[in-house]
């Protein structure tokens, strides 16, 4: 997926991944019990960042991101150093 968005320094431009509808038992989770998921793709990085690339899944802190819907894609813009982890 390209981004529309382009990062400057150490920001990267990711999308969150969808939350899980039901549980592992099959209970349907209505919207209003959802949490925020704090997994997400990275489809832009910056030029200064280094430890994360296009493509990796990440971990990031819940309330460190700038929230941007663009043609009904929501993108988020993380900061590298408030990226957790990378999941393989």
């Amino acid at each position: 997926m390209a981004s529309p968005i382009h990062p400057l320094s150490d920001r990267v431009v990711a999308v969150r991944e969808a939350v899980k509808t039901t549980t592992s038992s099959g209970i349907y989770l209505p919207d209003s019990a959802k949490e925020k998921s704090t997994l997400a793709v990275v489809v832009a990085v910056g030029p200064d960042v280094k430890g994360v690339k296009t493509d990796d899944k990440i971990i990031y802190k819940e309330y460190s991101t700038t929230e941007l819907t663009i043609d009904k894609t929501e993108y988020l813009v993380i900061k590298e150093e408030d990226i957790l982890a990378t999941i393989k």
